[in-house]
């Protein structure tokens, strides 16, 4: 088990540290790194990404690249208007709704990301359930004179996303009323989005999410859940796989992190990802590396019995 804390080059989902464990197996290394509010339950989803990846491998590819989204943290508008000039993407992700700040701040940054991406790009924001009905509505109207691609989960239940949906023209994306839903298909029952954005982590693997996508009957947004370049490769596997792929991905992350574990890294180049599976390097994952950690050894045996099954990581030393 080779745990790993990783600092954040911008503070994110309240995180200043990206931390969890990298394990092997013979089909190549999977990640496990749920968010620290994640019980047991929920992550032994994640514990199950982390089994297919080392032990089952992925479907194969109908494509060789994954066009994806730069995605700007809650920062001013200079930065997120350099973070979207740097990344060369034709599509950013803003996020929007961060704690302590206020509705100027987003009209801010996402105004200075439109006038980066320009015209012909595409801008979409992430709530992450931060707003009720009547401010998502009020919102959603305001930013849409840049003209967003989509709102992902403005408000934090299905049945709120629906009744926004019903009260705005811009289309509405479900990201955690799916990764973090019993029942991951209700978001579609309820009349709730026009969009799944779907994660292979909290969806127990490459194959589950892909049984998701083809039940749902939504257009799909593959995205990371901030994860080392062995979790992207993941994510990578799952757009690569699906039969249409009609917006750009989440899966351009990487640049969130001050390192990785791998000697490539899986960073996109104009826009775009190859479909690829990174070697880790030993250097790279000692240097990030946390031996022993207690903690995480916790984390893993919580999933563990609520998963299931064989052992996916074997005890620590």
């Amino acid at each position: 088990m080779r745990v790993f804390s990783i600092p954040m080059r911008t503070r994110f989902r309240g995180l200043t540290r990206r931390e969890g464990v990298l394990v092997r197996g013979p089909a190549g290394w999977g990640e496990f790194s749920p968010f620290p509010e994640y019980g047991p339950a929920e992550c032994a989803r994640w514990l199950a990404a982390a089994r297919e990846a080392a032990h089952d491998g992925w479907p194969a590819p109908v494509r060789d690249t994954v066009p994806v989204n730069v995605t700007i943290p809650a920062v001013g508008p200079e930065r997120a208007y350099a973070m979207t000039k740097e990344s060369a993407c034709r599509t950013a992700k803003v996020k929007v709704a961060e704690r302590g700040q206020s509705d100027a701040d987003d009209l801010a940054r996402v105004e200075a990301v439109r006038d980066a991406i320009g015209p012909d790009g595409q801008v979409r924001v992430d709530v992450n359930g931060g707003w009720d009905v009547d401010h998502a509505a009020r919102m959603i109207r305001t930013l849409d004179r840049w003209e967003l691609e989509y709102v992902e989960q403005p408000c934090a239940t299905l049945e709120e996303l629906a009744l926004v949906r019903r009260r705005v023209d811009v289309p509405i994306a479900a990201d955690e009323s799916i990764r973090r839903a019993e029942d991951p298909l209700k978001v579609r029952a309820a009349g709730a989005a026009d969009v799944a954005v779907l994660k292979v982590q909290p969806l127990g693997g490459v194959a589950a999410a892909l049984r998701v996508a083809e039940a749902c009957g939504l257009p799909v947004v593959v995205s990371s859940a901030v994860e080392t370049s062995v979790g992207l490769a993941a994510g990578v596997a799952l757009a690569a796989a699906l039969p249409e792929l009609p917006f750009a991905c989440g899966l351009g992350t990487l640049s969130l992190l001050k390192g990785d574990v791998a000697g490539d890294p899986l960073a996109p180049v104009a826009g775009e990802i190859a479909v690829r599976r990174p070697a880790v390097d030993e250097e790279a994952l000692r240097r990030w590396e946390v031996p022993g950690d207690a903690r995480w050894r916790g984390r893993v045996a919580g999933a563990q019995q609520h998963l299931g099954g064989p052992e996916v990581i074997g005890a620590a030393p």
